[in-house]
């Protein structure tokens, strides 16, 4: 599948390691495989997105097995409710591939499944275009799609933002969006280190134009964890930045960190 021109949305087509479309407008595909399409000046800053210190504390902790109950569960959701016969598939704010090299097609019960990660760190687009080769990856902007019209059966969404409209036009009829949010209690023991009052995440559902929320699931468990992992958990979070000094050393000195995660897995169908 070809992909769209960031700059004037016709569609690119692949010579060589190189993205062209028919107004010249031109991409290089990096020799991991992946390629950068996004432009200079759609960036916010110099290296949008997470950086590198924050991508090996979640590929320390992820590849830690602590979240595959909720890669597992995300893969029986799409194996459940992806349309039959779809043949593509994007999982938005893919970081380095840890979700996205889970729902390759055998997984998720569709085998022709071509599947796509998209993320605006390159950074981590870059680490997961050469660990999952079977996976496509681009860096690029949720907010608009570098994909054309009615080209995607499935969408998945973990923690990532994207417009109702961009879902809406670049999903099939009777395409799903897979999205995971914080439940009520997600990581309430790392945030009481940091806040004097802790607020409960608000769980009501996301209200996308044009779709029906057909399933939710609700996953909740409690983490025994290391000082190291509890420190990774900490650095991938958004929390990091209001870590103080002592509340890093604190983790780093426990020997068994008791912490919650709640997920809230919910499946849209488009109308």
């Amino acid at each position: 599948m070809s992909y769209q021109c960031p700059l004037c949305h016709a569609p690119l087509s692949s010579e060589g390691n190189q993205w062209r479309c028919h107004n010249n407008h031109q991409f290089d595909q990096a020799k991991e495989g992946y390629v950068n399409l996004m432009p200079a000046h759609h960036k916010s800053s110099k290296n949008p997105g997470d950086n590198k210190e924050m991508m090996q504390a979640r590929r320390q902790f992820l590849e830690a097995g602590y979240y595959a109950p909720l890669r597992e569960a995300v893969i029986a959701q799409l194996a459940r409710h992806l349309p039959a016969n779809s043949t593509r598939l994007l999982d938005i704010g893919c970081g380095e591939g840890y979700y996205t090299a889970g729902f390759a097609g055998e997984a998720v019960g569709h085998p022709g499944l071509e599947v796509h990660g998209l993320d605006i760190s390159k950074v981590a687009v870059r680490y997961a275009a050469k660990r999952y080769p079977a996976c496509h990856f681009c860096v690029a902007s949720s907010h608009r799609l570098p994909f054309a019209e009615n080209s995607l059966d499935g969408i998945v969404r973990i923690y990532a933002p994207c417009k109702a409209e961009e879902l809406k036009r670049t999903l099939n009829s009777g395409g799903i969006v897979l999205t995971v949010t914080p439940a009520a209690r997600h990581l309430y023991q790392l945030k009481a280190l940091i806040y004097d009052e802790v607020r409960l995440h608000d769980v009501a559902p996301e209200q996308l134009d044009g779709f029906t929320l057909v399933e939710e699931q609700q996953l909740h468990d409690t983490l025994s964890l290391s000082g190291e992992a509890a420190t990774a958990l900490m650095q991938m979070t958004p929390f990091a930045w209001k870590t103080s000094d002592a509340v890093w050393q604190q983790l780093a000195a426990s020997a068994d960190f008791l912490c919650e995660t709640d997920f809230m897995i919910r499946v849209y169908r488009k109308q």
